[in-house]
């Protein structure tokens, strides 16, 4: 390890003891409080603890009500009310968080709280079925200031406009076709089948990928992640409390760091996105890309899984288009089983992988049911890119 001394990282301070999520659909008929509060109410009993333990919070993203269409999160105040909770530590982060538990790590191994939860709520499905369609991010705030008075006047209102130019010049400069890359979904689609809160479990062809329409070429409908209602909620405790959890993951390590202007139309090599979080997560850790047992890679679109599955080391740049062709490295009994919840391409899009933690941890407990990796001992997580990278080992206790 080239890095700090593996005595001295936070990240030996702390471990994750708890993962829950509510009711996850297209449209649930519950508000945003009452689906945050399922899922805090399932990570602490997951946890093996009691609502009175917890004595951090933290929110993402931070203030309240939605922010952008289909934002659902219950306020700091109204969950720390309606739980009577007394904190020690609180945070509430608008984006720039890197990994969904780096705050609530970093808290605990501060001594600032001994049990942390932290949570993420969308209510994006019920957002697209009430507005007829996907609401555009642009469309709660159409106002031609701070970066809307670039994208407003061209219709750039949704991230799919903003990474379709990545895709399309990551496709021209490696060769890398569509056929090739239809296999991310098709093969996520195809481990959904046994996660029964995934929104899509029917199976997807390859020809059934090429054939549909686009939203912003070479981006077609397969290639975007799902809008749902949703809450994922999971507790950070102190490592030494370990003993008492009913099941903790340990974080082997983690990292965050935005290497390019902090905008995707600004961001300057279109090709390699990712890579300095890996890097330096992999500086934390003596452990290797081989090591990994399952990646649980953060796909708001396919393109993400690419960047990833190359800043990570799991192929060379380039490489990821012959890496996943025909589906066999990636599936469930692979060299690296892929989004093995069907990921938010197929089991939802629960956002700033707060889904992707989650099902890293069942898999590490050997909790994942049909979706199960037999004997992970390592999964890999990732969040979003760009000016959001952040990269995490978690390990078996």
């Amino acid at each position: 390890m080239s890095g700090p001394a593996a005595a001295d990282l936070l990240e030996r301070r702390v471990v994750i003891s708890g993962v829950g999520q509510s009711a996850i659909g297209r449209r649930v008929g519950r508000s945003g409080l009452q689906l945050t509060l399922d899922a805090i109410l399932a990570a602490v009993a997951d946890a093996g603890l009691a609502i009175g333990d917890i004595d951090g919070l933290s929110m993402f993203p931070g203030g309240g009500a939605a922010n952008l269409p289909g934002y659902a999160n219950g306020n700091l105040y109204e969950v720390q009310d309606a739980l009577g909770i007394a904190t020690r530590w609180r945070q509430g982060v608008v984006e720039g968080m890197g990994l969904p538990f780096y705050g609530p790590a970093m808290a605990v191994a501060t001594g600032q709280a001994r049990h942390a939860v932290v949570w993420r709520t969308v209510k994006e499905g019920s957002a697209a079925r009430d507005a007829g369609g996907r609401p555009a991010y642009g469309s709660v705030k159409p106002v031609a200031e701070g970066p809307l008075a670039w994208l407003l006047p061209i219709g750039m209102l949704s991230p799919v406009c903003q990474v379709a130019p990545f895709a399309a010049r990551y496709m021209y400069e490696y060769g890398v076709t569509r056929e090739q890359l239809a296999w991310i979904p098709v093969t996520q689609r195809a481990h959904a089948a046994g996660n029964p809160d995934a929104v899509y479990r029917k199976p997807l062809t390859v020809e059934e990928y090429l054939a549909a329409r686009m939203i912003s070429t070479p981006i077609c409908l397969y290639d975007c992640d799902v809008p749902v209602d949703g809450a994922t909620a999971i507790v950070v405790s102190a490592a030494e409390t370990a003993p008492a959890l009913r099941s903790p993951v340990r974080v082997e390590a983690m990292a965050a760091l935005v290497e390019g202007r902090p905008s995707w139309d600004q961001w300057e090599d279109m090709g390699r996105v990712g890579h300095g979080a890996a890097a330096a997560m992999w500086a934390r850790t003596d452990l290797r890309p081989g090591d990994v047992d399952v990646a649980e890679l953060y796909d708001g679109f396919t393109i993400e899984v690419v960047w990833w599955l190359e800043a990570m080391g799991f192929c060379g740049t380039g490489e990821a288009g012959a890496f996943v062709e025909g589906g066999a490295r990636i599936a469930l009994d692979g060299e690296l089983p892929l989004n093995t919840w069907g990921g938010q391409l197929s089991g939802g899009r629960l956002h700033a992988a707060f889904g992707h933690t989650a099902q890293a941890v069942r898999q590490l407990r050997g909790e994942a049911g049909d979706g199960q990796v037999a004997g992970a001992q390592v999964a890999a997580v990732t969040n979003v890119g760009g000016y959001e990278a952040g990269a995490a080992l978690l390990t078996r206790w």
